[in-house]
């Protein structure tokens, strides 16, 4: 018997110290950014004919496409990205968008997370909120046109975050592969530890949302081996906003068909819709 309690006393140490340093290093477990130097993106971002979306104190805060001569598109949409990578890996959603109607109802910027990409700073749900809010003010100080957040995977938490704050004035949503709670996700994914308890970044999708009443477009891969589409199809039937559900069977987290964005047209119309667009 002293020499199990001698076992079991050592096993539990043991587990304490593997919880203490995951719980140290929980953000370099969450979090995968891509960073590039600003030379580095700068090239890159021409080459999607993009140029830098920068701040007033003319910082790098995302990316953007200068519009057409003579067009000017009748909405606002801020695109925050999944977990890895940085915000010009999501340029296909810009594309998408803006191709629509000739690019009369979409101007699409691309948000860097801060410590993604060539923004300094280091990532937490803190600073994505902070930085997020601060762009979506400048957004809405450039000109009245309605704005409107894509969030994907991660972003998913970022956009519900802003559009929970009414006097953020978001029009309505699409969150492409979300979780209800980030929590549980990651529960999920470590069952052997109190992840409840020591989690940081406690992205909770379904109590932002709780009073949001705008139109929200939610995308579901039914093989996401990451988020898992019954934590997208829990937020789904949590919302009170008009709200409009895309299954695609057959994909994963990551997969292309999710990622193309052949389903723009669609959520456009649904998100553009009069019977419940709010003006």
């Amino acid at each position: 018997m002293r020499r199990l309690r001698r076992l079991l006393f050592a096993i539990g140490w043991i587990y304490l110290g593997l919880v203490v340093v995951i719980a140290a290093l929980q953000r370099q477990l969450l979090f995968f950014p891509t960073r590039e130097p600003e030379r580095v993106m700068l090239v890159n971002a021409s080459t999607f004919g993009m140029e830098p979306w920068r701040n007033a104190a003319g910082e790098i805060v995302g990316w953007t496409r200068r519009p057409q001569p003579g067009i000017r598109a009748a909405n606002k949409l801020i695109v925050f990205h999944g977990n890895a990578g940085h915000a010009l890996h999501r340029e296909d959603y810009a594309r998408a968008f803006e191709d629509l109607d000739v690019g009369q109802q979409w101007q699409v910027w691309l948000f860097e997370y801060p410590g993604y990409g060539a923004r300094p700073g280091s990532p937490s749900r803190e600073t994505f909120a902070h930085a997020a809010q601060s762009a979506a003010a400048e957004l809405h100080a450039l000109d009245s046109r309605p704005l409107f957040l894509l969030g994907e995977s991660l972003g998913s938490g970022v956009a519900s975050d802003l559009a929970a704050d009414p006097s953020n004035a978001v029009a309505g949503l699409v969150l492409v592969t979300p979780w209800a709670s980030l929590a549980d996700v990651a529960q999920m994914h470590f069952p052997f530890l109190p992840v409840r308890l020591i989690l940081r970044d406690r992205w909770d999708n379904v109590a932002a949302l709780a009073k949001f009443t705008s139109p929200t477009a939610v995308l579901v891969a039914g093989r996401d081996e990451v988020v898992g589409a019954a934590q997208s199809d829990l937020l789904f039937e949590k919302l009170i906003a008009p709200k409009r559900r895309w299954l695609f069977p057959d994909a994963t987290h990551n997969d292309a068909e999710i990622q193309s964005a052949g389903w723009a047209g669609e959520v456009s119309d649904f998100l553009l819709d009069p019977a419940h667009t709010k003006r």
